[in-house]
């Protein structure tokens, strides 16, 4: 995982941006944004909203360089005077209203800033943010008057969390520079004009991403597919799960033979997940090596959602966390299922 940190608030700008399929429309700053009252307090906004686990960077099809976003960033870091900023600042909240045309989008502040001083494994390099601010937050503002304090409800922006947002730094550029990325508002297939529509990033193939992406594989495969080819049991199957995350976790290194062997052992097994990863990858254009380091946050972030619960009717939740030689399933003489549990010690 690189070690990232931001550096100081140079130049920001304020555009609001409405939904372009409710003919909203934009209302854009023709001069920068005076920070300087409130400049701990954003920056403390930007350094808690953003983590730099999975990276991502521009791309576009057929060529990098068609990319509006990524000429827009590039515009900046070549020129950084306060008349360019503002420009392309516009050209980023005119791209943004092009692609907010779904009824689910909300308007919003655009704001774009320039930082310096940032540093990626201790390189010096300015940064660029772009944030979007969707979701407002009432507070109770107190009016000091002549006999008494008043209160007046005042709408803003979230002082905690940014709804949307990216961090691109000046690195990388020919390869489509290297990008933070954040949308805390919305995670539905709607809302991914954010990712997708407007910035259109791709992540890096770093260890983050490749352990990401093989446990979803390998989850996917034992959940969706594995009872199609084979007759497993609920248990057999949190038994893969269980040995999924257990390689990853023991391991630094990733193989893919070592890990189908560990955890899957029969051939027929192993050649059934072979032809599901490789149409996996297809279908969704993943591109994945059969070697790399593991990254632990990932493993940490994937085992969240890898169930390791066998529910029967709404009696029982029965927790499997290891060995599946332990459990037993049967079937009696008048046709009640059970299932049959093994242990050395009661706690």
């Amino acid at each position: 995982m690189q070690k990232i940190k931001l550096g100081k608030l140079n130049k920001l700008i304020i555009h609001n941006i409405g939904n372009k399929g409710r003919a909203d429309g934009v209302r854009f700053s023709d001069e920068l944004t005076d920070f300087g009252n409130v400049e701990e307090i954003i920056n403390k906004l930007i350094v808690s909203s953003f983590k730099f686990e999975e990276l991502y960077e521009f791309h576009f099809v057929p060529q990098l360089d068609l990319n509006p976003m990524y000429s827009f960033v590039s515009s900046i870091f070549s020129n950084t005077g306060e008349d360019n900023f503002i420009e392309q600042s516009k050209n980023k909240g005119r791209y943004l209203y092009d692609k907010s045309t779904h009824p689910q989008i909300k308007s919003g502040e655009l704001c774009v800033f320039y930082m310096n001083d940032c540093s990626i494994n201790d390189e010096i390099m300015d940064c660029i943010g772009i944030f979007k601010s969707e979701n407002k937050e009432n507070v109770l503002k107190i009016e000091d008057k002549e006999t008494r304090y008043g209160l007046t409800n005042v709408s803003g922006m979230n002082t905690h969390k940014l709804d949307k947002g990216c961090l691109v730094f000046n690195i990388n550029n020919e390869s489509g520079y290297l990008i933070a990325l954040l949308d805390n508002t919305n995670k539905s297939a709607e809302a991914q004009y954010w990712k997708d529509d407007f910035l259109s990033v791709k992540p890096q193939r770093n260890e983050y991403h490749q352990t990401n992406q093989f446990l979803g594989i390998a989850k996917q495969f034992v959940t969706n597919q594995l009872d199609e080819d084979f007759e497993v049991s609920k248990a057999d199957k949190i038994d893969f799960l269980n040995r999924s995350v257990d390689y990853f976790k023991k391991n630094e290194t990733f193989d893919k033979k070592d890990f189908e062997d560990e955890v899957f052992g029969d051939s027929n097994v192993i050649e059934s997940f072979r032809k599901f990863d490789h149409t996996y990858r297809q279908d969704n254009e993943v591109e994945l090596a059969d070697n790399f380091q593991i990254s632990s946050q990932a493993v940490k972030k994937q085992s969240r959602v890898f169930k390791s619960v066998l529910k029967l009717d709404r009696n029982f939740d029965i927790y499997i966390h290891g060995n599946k030689e332990l459990i037993e399933k049967g079937i009696e003489k008048d046709g009640r299922k059970y299932y049959k549990i093994y242990y050395e010690e009661e706690k």
